[in-house]
């Protein structure tokens, strides 16, 4: 008797659409070309390449520009086709591409920046040019006349820069970890608020203006989403990688992070009230992890390099300097990480831990080590915390440990993922998504651009 074949389970994956290759440096960013089969890059060896795709399938530059200095990032304004591009000299380039992007022409170039530019972002509705550099400006300029606005000096060089139109607010991420959020006035700036949330520098930001969230990414493996225009108190935290992470929030502000063998600490600080209309952010700030620990400490190839939210289906997507990409789903009732409580005994069997002497003498037993449930937050010893158990809800896509009680408790429905992860193949810097196509661009270190069709996971 012939066995019966069963059908695989079909996969749902991003679909390599096509590889984008010639570039002899790192392509530090790029964008798709809107309502085209173009793509636009700015690269480390000085070229700005407009890639048009040709009768054979295959991407070639229908421009390729020398700078006098590498390009180290771009905005694009599909409307005007207006091309400013930042240099690692600390001048803003802008062009004007022809409508068939076989052309730039030269409009005028910004002394932005006495070093490299780090990003920049061009507002059409009120003709400014937005940027920071590595001089720890960032400044602002008028598109119509190239005159200074004004600046304003950040703590450390700014890695991030996002802009919300209606109430005039910019957000920089610098290297401190530091997020700053600013009221730009015509020619002057505000303060409103300062937060700080990351252990290490602020790598990308991604701002929703609907829901009002701005998602951090971070050289610490993290994503935070900070709500800025919500009042509510919620924590939540997302493991993006198949490794240990964890930590609750609790009331003095303060994360933990197990890293395998021991644990460290992680402050959240709430947002310090400045002067501003708009409500800065609450003591409302959710942590989504995307990246996470090895054994002994963090492994420097994971760090979260770029940040997309697809705002029609309320999905992220995370990219890391690993070449994962993770989509996850923000469109589900999650719920709150707990408060890791502290004790000098387990929570559950009363046996001491190792620095409660006094119990130790008393009962004549080894103190042991201490370590904390996921789904509770209470202080348990190895032996009643020794199941592993994923909770998706509270963003624990993978298994993280939990007292043996929870573990009874935690449903099949509960332990169904809110994310996928995929593969790139190739260390990813800069990304960018179409959303009315469902196209992602990643570049990477490979100096290799690809081109993905994220439809069958953002959908």
């Amino acid at each position: 008797m012939a066995a019966e074949i069963q059908p695989k389970p079909l996969t749902r994956k991003p679909i390599l659409l096509q590889r984008v290759e010639g570039s002899q440096e790192v392509v530090n960013m790029a964008v798709i070309v809107p309502k085209e089969e173009g793509v636009i890059s700015v690269s480390e060896d000085r070229t700005v390449r407009v890639w048009l795709k040709r009768d054979s399938g295959q991407y070639w530059p229908s421009i390729y520009h020398v700078m006098p200095s590498p390009c180290s990032c771009m905005s694009f304004n599909p409307e005007t086709r207006r091309l400013s591009i930042g240099l690692d000299n600390g001048t803003i380039s802008e062009f004007i591409l022809s409508e068939d992007y076989n052309k730039m022409t030269p409009v005028k170039n910004y002394q932005a920046h006495q070093s490299r530019v780090t990003m920049i972002q061009f507002v059409l509705e009120l003709e400014w040019v937005l940027s920071t550099g590595q001089d720890k400006q960032f400044a602002w300029h008028c598109s119509e006349s190239g005159q200074r606005l004004g600046g304003y000096r950040t703590s450390a060089v700014a890695s991030g820069l996002q802009f919300d139109v209606e109430t005039r607010h910019v957000f920089i991420g610098d290297q401190s970890g530091q997020v700053t959020i600013l009221k730009l006035e015509q020619e002057n700036c505000t303060l409103v608020t300062t937060f700080r949330g990351h252990t290490g520098g602020v790598t990308a930001l991604c701002w929703d203006p609907v829901q009002r969230v701005l998602f951090s990414g971070s050289s610490d493996h993290s994503v935070i989403m900070w709500d800025i225009g919500g009042r509510k108190g919620t924590a939540i935290e997302l493991q993006g990688h198949k490794v240990t992470v964890g930590g609750p929030s609790s009331h003095s502000w303060t994360k933990s992070l197990s890293s395998g063998t021991g644990e460290s600490r992680r402050n959240l600080r709430p947002p310090a009230p400045c002067g501003g209309e708009t409500p800065f952010p609450s003591s409302r700030d959710v942590q989504l992890w995307c990246g996470g620990t090895a054994p002994y400490g963090f492994h420097p190839s994971d760090k979260v390099q770029a940040l997309s939210y697809a705002q029609h289906t309320r999905q992220l997507i995370s990219c890391g300097g690993d070449g994962g990409i993770v989509v996850w789903n923000m469109d589900v009732e999650r719920q709150e990480t707990p408060e890791w409580l502290d004790s000098d005994s387990c929570q559950k069997c009363d046996q001491p831990f190792f620095w409660n002497f006094k119990q130790m003498w008393d009962s004549k037993k080894i103190g042991l080590r201490q370590h904390h449930c996921r789904k509770c937050g209470k202080a348990v010893c190895g032996k009643c915390s020794s199941k592993r158990s994923p909770i998706p809800l509270m963003g624990f896509e993978f298994e993280v440990r939990v007292c043996d009680s929870c573990h009874e408790a935690i449903t099949d429905e509960e332990r169904a993922p809110t994310a996928t992860f995929h593969d790139s193949k190739h260390n990813i810097v800069h990304v960018h998504f179409d959303a009315t196509r469902g196209w992602l661009l990643t570049s990477g270190t490979d100096k290799v651009i690809k081109l993905w069709d994220m439809t069958p996971v953002v959908s």
